[in-house]
């Protein structure tokens, strides 16, 4: 499905003089040696698709690259990297020595967010590189939600429940990342407390294949289950003792001490997740 970009655009965004080096004039792009460029360091995407860099160097094989890259200089001679690293890496796989490139002037504070908007108009980043980009876009750049929502062309909101992912547990993070489980599926279990539980809960329905919509009828019936129970005084130290346990054995765990003693509960969902305890604890 081709994604509908409502954003500016890149070229839109890249304001600033050209650098002037030997260029063709019906193009205005200019042929630099792939060895003089060093990548973006505030590329937002963590993963490339290395099947997908392997088709696009077979095409440029075939084509060339039919689109420049775009770079800036760098203090330290050179150039550095503004947007295009899918094709400055295919460019390399191919055995090409220089590549297209238009030089750009372009502070430290836009090279982000020119790369985000290249990776989202371009190429999908997954929901968690995507969530990482705009909180740096926010942190670093200083830009607001808003500011954000126009760079990129998408809603507010989009970018709020995007952010809401960095919330989650990194095992499930993680998950979302490789894409065996959607941005959907983890924000439904943000609603859930424990980040052990919510690793469990992940994995569970995860295993069951559970549509959105099933899994927050699976997290409002665990939610009402927690709230029916009785409140619980806690001693000094068993919440945090809890919290410990459900993150390493990822379920919900509950202390209850009693006058002599007390006991350790933990929850399984299913069969695989009982023996998946069970063999934590050595005992299968």
């Amino acid at each position: 499905m081709q994604r509908k970009v409502l954003g500016r655009g890149l070229d839109a965004l890249i304001a600033g003089p050209r650098a002037v080096v030997e260029s063709a004039p019906e193009s205005g792009t200019h042929e630099i040696s792939i060895a003089d460029i060093v990548a973006n360091p505030y590329q937002p995407r963590a993963r490339f698709d290395d099947d997908a860099i392997r088709e696009l160097s077979t095409s440029i094989k075939a084509s060339g690259v039919l689109q420049p890259i775009i770079v800036r200089k760098s203090p330290d001679g050179g150039f550095q990297l503004v947007a295009g690293e899918r094709r400055l890496r295919a460019s390399g796989l191919a055995g090409l020595a220089r590549i297209p490139a238009i030089v750009r002037d372009v502070p430290d504070g836009k090279m982000l967010e020119f790369a985000l908007v290249e990776n989202i108009q371009r190429e999908n980043l997954n929901p968690i590189e995507e969530a990482k980009a705009y909180r740096a876009l926010a942190e670093k750049a200083g830009l607001t939600h808003d500011e954000i929502s126009e760079r990129v062309g998408k809603q507010r909101v989009s970018i709020t429940n995007s952010l809401r992912l960095l919330a989650l547990p990194p095992e499930v993070q993680d998950m979302v990342s490789r894409e065996t489980m959607s941005a959907g599926h983890a924000r439904a279990l943000l609603a859930l407390e424990a980040p052990g539980e919510i690793l469990a809960a992940a994995r569970y329905v995860s295993s069951k294949g559970f549509s959105v919509r099933r899994t927050e009828a699976f997290v409002r019936r665990r939610m009402r289950r927690q709230h029916s129970r009785p409140a619980k005084t806690r001693t000094n130290g068993l919440a945090e003792w809890e919290n410990k346990l459900q993150q390493r054995f990822a379920t919900r765990v509950t202390i209850a001490s009693g006058r002599k003693g007390g006991r350790v509960e933990f929850e399984y969902y299913s069969q695989e997740d009982l023996e998946r305890l069970l063999e934590a604890w050595a005992v299968l």
